[in-house]
């Protein structure tokens, strides 16, 4: 077995880009290049691999490290094997190319979130090549389909039996990098609510004065929808200890309508989304868009998409997966903040179970460049990063049976 860290920072590098390699991007993503890369991966460092299809063509990888307790419960290390379109010509280097330009690897999925799965397993192998033993056993899930929302990955995987067997008690998923020193550490999400307003108006040439037009509706909505954000805008920037996740994001995406330059037409469309803080009333919020729907002109409809998000994940000294997660970091030195995630993880599905997930990517000092172009992570942050996984993953799968 190969023991030089030398040696072994190579072969975790050549994982990583290997893996980016892969061109797991939407649409209609091949996920069978990914899965024959997990599985060599899995039997070239001796841990036993199974793959599910919850959804036919949708596979979930799951590579595990028996513990020596297999009662308790596992732990487990969760990513995404998906990555988010790109746009070549925009980019320097090639986005699957796994190139490396002054000690950063460029491509789509360097931080977003390749980085972290194979942090995962390379952190096992070197715990494995230290000959340590955990009590508990830890399960590395790789599934597909995070960037459009979960709904044939995650969230079929947790309502499968296979999923039942592996007995998690707490999982960790992705994160965001920091610009600055601090890791970021996330204990809930947000919840996404995605409103289409239509608005249906009188029809009639373009050369017209009529009343109650579908854009002069359109258009009362989208001065309620553009204050609110002004003002929310202004609640961020007035309290610096506040950041994007404890505030309410409310957007217009989409507009769609009409047919001809000069025909009012009979309905527009506009499409909103929003997130809504843990702190914020779900219903008061209802309250507020029927509000705004009756106030700007007569026969305004919605249709909602609404994905609550779990209770967020206890961070105080009551839950002892937390307490020896902080441990682990306060002893290596780490300064964390914890706060809730701006946006959708897979660590949603994971809450609804009763779960506790924290999101964490051990990325410090660079630019948040998921889902942008020229996306990288620098080589000697990734192969930090397995460092801090082999402290988290000893630290967490050692947790006695009277901490739970």
């Amino acid at each position: 077995m190969t023991s030089n860290t030398e040696d072994l920072d190579s072969i975790a590098v050549n994982n990583f880009r290997e893996y980016l390699q892969i061109p797991s991007v939407h649409p209609d993503i091949d996920y069978g290049p990914c899965v024959e890369f997990l599985q060599r991966l899995a039997n070239e460092i001796k841990l036993p691999v199974q793959v599910i299809e919850p959804v036919a063509s949708k596979p979930v990888v799951i590579i595990s490290w028996l513990g020596q307790s297999p009662n308790l419960p596992s732990v487990l290390l969760n990513s995404h094997m998906d990555v988010v379109p790109v746009m070549p010509e925009e980019w320097k280097h090639p986005p699957f190319g796994a190139e490396v330009h002054d000690g950063k690897i460029y491509a789509r999925g360097a931080q977003d979130m390749k980085c972290i799965g194979i942090q995962y397993l390379e952190a096992i192998r070197r715990l494995k090549e230290n000959n340590v033993q955990l009590q508990r056993t830890i399960h590395c899930s790789f599934v597909p389909d995070e960037e459009i929302g979960g709904a044939v990955g995650m969230k079929q995987f947790v309502k499968s039996k296979t999923f039942k067997e592996l007995n998690i008690g707490m999982a960790l998923d992705e994160g965001l990098p920091s610009v600055d020193d601090r890791f970021l550490v996330y204990y809930g999400e947000r919840c996404m609510w995605h409103v289409t307003f239509h608005c249906p108006g009188q029809p009639g040439h373009g050369s017209l004065l009529l009343k109650d037009t579908a854009a002069e509706k359109l258009h009362n909505l989208m001065s309620k929808i553009m204050a609110h954000r002004a003002e929310q805008v202004r609640l961020l920037d007035s309290d610096p200890d506040l950041t994007i996740g404890d505030v309410m994001t409310v957007n217009v995406t989409i507009l769609n309508g009409g047919q001809q330059a000069n025909v009012l037409p009979s309905e527009l469309t506009m499409t909103m989304d929003c997130r809504i803080p843990v702190t914020s009333d779900i219903n008061e919020w209802s309250k507020t868009l029927d509000t705004w729907c009756a106030e700007s002109g007569e026969g305004i409809y919605m249709v909602q998409s609404r994905f609550e998000n779990a209770k967020p994940t206890d961070i105080s000294e009551e839950n002892p997966y937390w307490m020896r997660f902080k441990e682990s970091v306060d002893d290596m030195g780490l300064q964390i903040e914890t706060r809730i995630f701006p946006g959708g993880t897979d660590s949603r599905f994971l809450r609804e179970m009763g779960i506790p997930a924290l999101g964490f990517s051990p990325i410090i000092n660079h630019p948040v460049l998921l889902h942008d172009t020229d996306e990288y992570l620098a080589e000697s942050m990734f192969l930090r990063g397995i460092e801090i996984y082999m402290k988290l993953i000893s630290s967490l799968g050692d947790i006695a049976n009277d901490e739970n």
